[in-house]
């Protein structure tokens, strides 16, 4: 009997759209949105290809933000239980691609993003529970599903060494900051935290641990006569700025959680964004930072050379005076600046969230045709 080439199908699990984002969730809104304009525009790498969202149930129903890629809520309550139970159940017959780390332990017809080994390589920054989950789940996944797709070459080798997933399995995409130039700049943040009467050096903020923000505290501590500010948004834990029970330098302002349309108007106005992290799957900050032309200092990892090339100036993460050192030299030195933002510019233009869509539709398209008889 003659064998026929079913419709693609893809089932894409939801749960990033119910929880607040992280720059794993990023990755998994700005993918699907692509996909979305591929199939809106019948682009050849989505022929005859249709894509559903899979969603878990909740009191107030989530909207879909797309409009070429259905959206099925699926019952069973919210969480692991429903990823684990409920979901491989609705995605039967399509591939399921699983962006967030996490995926059903024992579907062989899946697709799963694995983003890095953060939670063995820096555990203090992690709960032992979620240490123990992912010390479980990574290895499982990586035997049981169809492909493995990370976002760096490091990453690779950190899923082969870590998890011992099979370097054959394993295929990389890249990450974009272009969602960076979406929004509307709102300088009011400006205004709000009285930025702007000196330069200012602009920090992301973290409760990880492994994000470093004490380099930057000692680095300050090294520049007493600092003509400059730095501002960090985001998390203010104490904790991740060190144990030193020293007051933080006045410099530091900290200005809590950003929108996007505010952290642009940061970015756009800092005289530049230090990234001090000890650990990075991708470095996606330092990207969406040269995207909108701020110059980058960003601390020597392979997955952030990998991510930003000759585009940003690279300090160890264990050496707070060269930090003050690059500092110094880019708040002074406006060449310097305008020679980073160039080259930021044009590295930040060769990533785009339709290419790493791309990317990964290649990746998965020997396995998203379910063959009938």
């Amino acid at each position: 009997m003659k064998t026929t080439a079913a419709p693609l199908r893809i089932a894409i699990n939801g749960r990033f759209l119910l929880r607040p984002a992280t720059g794993v969730d990023r990755f998994a809104f700005e993918v699907v949105r692509s996909l979305d304009a591929l199939l809106g525009e019948r682009h050849p790498a989505v022929s005859a290809m249709t894509v559903e969202l899979l969603v878990p149930e909740r009191e107030k129903p989530v909207s879909n933000p797309f409009s070429h890629i259905g959206m099925r809520v699926v019952r069973g309550g919210q969480g692991q239980l429903w990823e684990q139970l409920h979901l491989p159940r609705a995605a039967q017959g399509a591939l399921l691609l699983n962006l967030c780390n996490t995926a059903p332990l024992f579907l062989r017809h899946q697709v799963v993003v694995l983003h890095d080994a953060a939670p063995m390589r820096v555990p203090e920054s992690y709960s032992r529970t979620f240490r123990t989950w992912y010390r479980l789940m990574a290895p499982m996944i990586g035997r049981s599903c169809r492909r493995i797709v990370t976002v760096s070459q490091f990453s690779s080798r950190e899923l082969r060494d870590i998890y011992r997933i099979p370097a054959g399995k394993i295929g990389v995409v890249s990450e974009s900051g272009e969602h960076m130039l979406r929004p509307a700049e709102d300088a009011g943040i400006l205004r709000k935290h009285g930025l702007g009467r000196r330069p200012f050096v602009l920090a992301v903020s973290s409760l990880n641990r492994h994000k470093n923000f004490g380099l930057v505290v000692d680095a300050l501590r090294l520049m007493p006569d600092a003509s400059f500010d730095v501002v960090v948004a985001g998390g203010t834990d104490p904790a991740v700025y060190g144990s030193s029970a020293a007051p933080l330098p006045a410099s530091i302002k900290h200005i809590g959680f950003v929108s996007d349309g505010e952290l642009k108007a940061l970015f756009r106005k800092a005289v530049c964004f230090v990234h001090p992290s000890r650990y990075e799957g991708f470095g996606l900050p330092p990207v969406e930072a040269m995207t909108l032309g701020c110059p980058v200092i960003a601390a020597d990892l392979p997955s952030v050379r990998e991510a930003c090339g000759d585009a940003a100036i690279y300090i160890s993460p264990d050496d707070p005076a060269a930090l003050a050192v690059q500092i110094d030299r880019v708040t002074a030195n406006s060449t310097l600046r305008a020679s980073l933002r160039e080259r930021g510019l044009a590295r930040a233009a060769q990533l785009t969230w339709l290419a790493t869509a791309e990317q990964l539709l290649h990746e998965i398209s020997p396995w998203t045709a379910c063959p009938q008889i």
